[in-house]
């Protein structure tokens, strides 16, 4: 067991490490949410992390005897500085945890504690003896193959999401804008108010949607996509269930989609049929925004 927990600790550190040096410049410019500012600070703090990843991960796997008090070190680490992150209002920013495109969220300290656990619990030695040589090298093998069959497996539900996105995509480009339907552009609406917000979020985002409407469960998958943007801030409005919100956007029909600023101002709205329509509201929405700001 001992063997196999340390040599799994070891993998995931050489694996975030990888994740790093693949885009290092994204990766490097990350560490701005910890407070690093700099380019060539940033570079040289990227660079350290990645060595200290790779090293400590490496006498993981090879069982080395201080290995596991050095991963409780460095994960706890971790831990403290994510957490500190997050305290400074730095939450949704990139952080470079798993990658260049991670951000920052309360599940990245909680995600570094328990893996610093596991590492405490390896370091007090209440885990059996690990074996030496054929044995570790033969469980490291599987461990690794199963590692790549992991990632074969979320690399392959990757493309089906891509190829998805694609089908949706595929059609007509632009919503149906029509300037006496749905709320006025330029104004603030109250019923925004019920999409809730995050610190850092763009747009609102308002989907108008009815049970009856069968086009509205195929574009569910598109919905997901969009919602998924830690940028905007979305909510579904049912026909029925939010029957008074519907009243006071003076929606035509579904699926209706209405993109407002962060103050809840419409920006842009339309019918939309498929995911490019879905995103020229929001592309709408966003250029519409900067003129505003430029006015101001």
């Amino acid at each position: 067991m001992s063997t196999l927990v340390s040599i799994w600790l070891g993998l995931i550190l050489c694996v975030t490490a990888g994740l790093k040096a693949w885009r290092p410049a994204r990766a490097a410019a990350g560490l701005a949410t910890f407070g690093i500012a700099g380019a060539v600070a940033q570079r040289a703090g990227i660079r350290l992390l990645i060595v200290c990843e790779l090293t400590v991960g490496s006498v993981l796997v090879a069982g080395v005897g201080w290995a596991p008090v050095a991963a409780l070190a460095l994960f706890a680490l971790f831990a403290m500085v994510t957490s500190a992150a997050l305290l400074a209002g730095r939450g949704g920013r990139p952080c470079a945890c798993f990658g260049a495109s991670s951000l920052l969220g309360w599940s990245s300290p909680a995600r570094a504690a328990a893996l610093a656990l596991v590492a405490g619990v390896c370091a007090t030695g209440l885990l059996p003896s690990a074996p030496a040589g054929y044995e570790r090298w033969l469980t490291f093998a599987l461990s690794l193959s199963v590692a790549a069959l992991a990632a074969l497996a979320v690399a392959l539900l990757a493309l089906a999401r891509e190829v998805g996105v694609l089908r949706l995509s595929a059609g007509s480009r632009g919503a149906l804008e029509i300037e006496s339907e749905g709320p006025e552009v330029g104004l603030a609406q109250q019923w925004a108010q019920a999409i809730e917000t995050e610190p850092g979020t763009s747009l609102r985002l308002a989907i108008f949607t009815s049970a009856g409407c069968p086009l509205c469960a195929q574009l569910t998958p598109a919905l997901a996509h969009v919602a998924a943007d830690p940028l905007l801030a979305v909510r579904t409005f049912d026909e029925h269930g939010d029957a008074a919100v519907w009243a006071q956007a003076r929606v035509p029909g579904s699926p209706y989609a209405v993109a407002l600023s962060a103050d809840g101002v419409a920006l842009a709205k339309g019918t939309f049929n498929s995911l490019s329509q879905l995103e020229s509201v929001l592309s709408t929405a966003r250029f519409r925004e900067r003129g505003l700001t430029l006015a101001a």
